[in-house]
């Protein structure tokens, strides 16, 4: 049997779909991408979601590559990743526009 390998663009939009693909992590990056600057505090108490399961979250973002953290003390900064947040994008928009580009409509 051949042994077939994804791409590392199909690895890469994976790892980000799954770090958006809760609710909870929608609206973290949603309040991150929201802020003029890193954010200092607890996102626990500006978003309805435990503590808990905030650093849950946020673990998931940041080995996704989507945010950054900074331990210091007291707090932690939170930051978008704005790098690959733009690789992120172009990943998306390359992979749901690509029955756009195709002669025809494909879609139907």
């Amino acid at each position: 049997m051949e042994n077939k390998e994804y791409t590392t663009r199909q690895e890469q939009l994976a790892r980000f779909a799954k770090a958006i693909g809760h609710p909870a992590r929608v609206a973290i990056l949603e309040f991150l991408a929201g802020q003029s600057c890193c954010f200092f505090g607890d996102i626990h108490e500006v978003l309805p979601i435990s503590k808990a399961t905030v650093s849950q979250h946020l673990k998931e973002l940041k080995d996704a590559g989507l945010i950054q953290g900074e331990i210091e003390t007291p707090k932690v900064k939170y930051c978008i990743n704005r790098e690959n947040w733009k690789v992120a994008s172009m990943l998306f928009s390359d992979f749901f526009g690509q029955c756009m580009y195709k002669k025809g409509n494909c879609c139907e």
